[in-house]
């Protein structure tokens, strides 16, 4: 059976005009009546040579113990926040398999067929091997390059040039990744001799994965946690996104012709049908998780023994931009506009809410608006735009939601006249909502998206009281000429969040900086080696420091693939001290596999 998505924008506009209209809000106190407008849809001709590029890819299928296979069940099409311009109603672009928790023991069999307690070809494998199968992966995937980059456009409307970028950025980050296995396996890897004890520490896997990434970053976050997982010899099951999975539809046969069957597996469907079963059987070892918290505390309440669960999480925050009142404003103008506005303000490192001082407030306002009110906004294709449809269904209600309570508390919409709070279908034209406060919604939701909520504050105790109170702790940026002045607000967000950015924009990148978080906005840490960390465990292979355990463990890089060192030079014990005999000292060197003495 088939179950088609379908809105129809006509009635979306209707029901958007019927809300708007019976919550209309006094402005500041002034008595006059504002609504955000409803304008022009965004929508695309056939005629426009767009339209005949647009992708339709067949997701109703599965992928598990390593083969491909139609789906027979019920599939679900997927639709573009795009407007078809004829029929006004969202753009097919595809469909996607809807599994139901009764299919879902064949793709569980599979991965634990693959792991076998520890003993499946892919956990026991070299490193090496792996390696050279996940860059097998990676040229598999640049093959479908355009493809990927031309889905990431119509399914969640990222700029051509966010798109390309997001691929891009990911192939990137898979090579930095295999390069730091290779310094942290030569760094923790060496043999050592400390208080009389040969010993040698290699990263092994946590065992079978679940893996579930977001719709904003359905690439490049989701390959921030599974390349790492798959290096380390992890068995993966990645639970497809609802909005934002047909790019991985496409990676299918990149992982079923270079990887060992039952390595990768992919469910599809609602995750509320979905992820609770899997979690209930225990056969769950890892659970790597990007999306919100609530959700993430319902799936690993599933788990019958969450205290074996190994757990990372990315999650929401409502990141702050502080000016304070010796910043310059034309770049804390320009570095706000990017961190809140940003694809759309979709990221979980935007800039949620601005506090600037009373005393500089006006002018940073009147050239905030203007920097904003120069956004390009429109289709993904539409050159150097900033402003494109919201992918999510109900994201235009949600956010106009948001205005019309700080509406009705006092709030304004001050760029309005600019086109602030306009609605063309999908796409909601970025509103600063001003002066807003703590009886708002917009003071504590995380809103994600074009809506730019700004406090003023006279003190930074102000500050402190809503950071204290605060659930989240991801980033904040402070916006300042002086180290002085900021000081203080550094050593307090220091145990508060995991990034304090410095006349700088919120920002995940460089990709090996540590991302970290706190409080209900993360787990874990996220970085190219701290990844690799995160899914692995420590195993020790150690003995008495004599001449026959020397020479054993010095064979054993010959006879095991645990201990097979990487191809090239690597050291086999670290120096130490010759006149201590205790400490760490070197026997020799290995050159492919054969041994040199020093």
């Amino acid at each position: 059976m088939l179950f088609i998505r379908f809105i129809n924008v006509s009635l979306v506009i209707f029901a958007l005009f019927f809300l708007i209209s019976t919550t209309n809000a006094s402005v500041g106190g002034l008595g006059a009546k504002f609504r955000c407008a409803v304008k022009s849809l965004t929508s695309v001709e056939h005629h426009d040579p767009h339209y005949a590029s647009r992708p339709f890819i067949d997701g109703g299928k599965t992928f598990y113990g390593g083969q491909i296979n139609n789906y027979e069940g019920d599939v679900e099409i997927v639709t573009s926040p795009i407007l078809d311009g004829e029929t006004n109603a969202r753009t097919e672009i595809g469909r996607i398999a809807q599994m139901k928790k009764e299919e879902l023991q064949p793709v569980l069999d599979s991965a634990k067929l693959a792991w076998n307690r520890g003993q499946g070809i892919w956990p026991q494998m070299t490193v090496d091997e792996r390696i050279e199968s996940i860059e097998r992966v990676v040229k598999a995937l640049k093959k479908k390059r355009e493809q990927i980059v031309n889905v990431l456009m119509w399914e969640i409307c990222k700029s051509a040039e966010d798109a390309a970028a997001e691929f891009d950025r990911t192939m990137i980050f898979i090579d930095s990744v295999i390069q730091a296995f290779r310094n942290l396996d030569k760094q923790e890897g060496s043999w050592k001799v400390i208080n009389g004890i040969l010993a040698k520490i290699r990263r092994t896997a946590l065992g079978i994965i679940l893996v579930l990434g977001p719709f904003n970053y359905p690439f490049n976050e989701t390959y921030a946690t599974l390349i790492p997982a798959l290096l380390t010899g992890n068995i993966i099951i990645m639970k497809i996104p609802t909005t934002g999975g047909l790019a991985h539809m496409l990676t299918m046969e990149a992982y079923a012709e270079n990887l060992p069957p039952g390595v990768m597996n992919f469910v599809s469907g609602s995750g509320r049908e979905l992820l609770g079963p899997l979690m209930s059987t225990g056969e769950i070892d890892s659970l790597a998780f990007i999306g919100g918290s609530k959700a993430a505390d319902a799936v690993i309440k599933s788990h019958p023994n969450p205290h074996r669960l190994k757990v990372f999480l990315q999650l929401e925050g409502k990141n702050l931009g502080i000016v304070m009142p010796d910043a310059d404003l034309d770049v804390a103008v320009e570095q706000v506009t990017l961190g809140s506005t940003s694809y759309n303000g979709q990221r979980c490192t935007a800039i949620k809410l601005v506090f600037v001082h009373h005393s500089i407030a006006n002018t940073f306002l009147q050239k905030f608006k203007t920097k904003v009110s120069q956004l390009t906004w429109g289709l993904p294709w539409v050159p150097n735009v900033s402003i494109t449809p919201l992918p999510e269904y109900n994201k235009v209600q949600y956010l106009t939601g948001l205005v019309n309570d700080a509406l009705s508390k006092g709030a304004e919409v001050i760029n309005s006249d600019e086109g602030g709070c306009d609605i063309h279908g999908a796409l909601f034209r970025p509103a600063i909502v001003y002066p807003v406060n703590s009886q708002m919604r917009l003071w504590h939701e995380e809103q994600f998206g074009p809506v730019i909520p700004v406090a003023v504050y006279n003190t930074t105790q102000e500050i402190y009281d809503y950071l204290y109170q605060s659930h989240y702790g991801q980033q904040a940026a402070i916006f300042t000429k002086t180290s002085y002045s900021a000081a203080p607000l550094v050593d307090m967000l220091s145990t508060v969040v995991g990034r304090i950015n410095i006349n700088t924009q919120c920002s995940r990148s460089p990709d090996v900086i540590p991302f970290s978080g706190r409080r209900s906005s993360a787990l874990g840490t996220m970085s190219v080696e701290e990844a690799l960390k995160t899914f692995s465990i420590e195993t020790v292979v150690a003995g008495k420091a004599n001449s026959i355990n020397e020479d054993i463990m010095k064979e054993f890089e010959d006879n095991t693939n645990f201990l097979k060192p990487l191809r090239g030079e690597s050291e086999i014990l670290v120096d130490g001290d010759p006149n201590d005999p205790d400490a760490p000292r070197r026997l020799g060197k290995v050159k492919g596999n054969r041994r040199r003495d020093l």
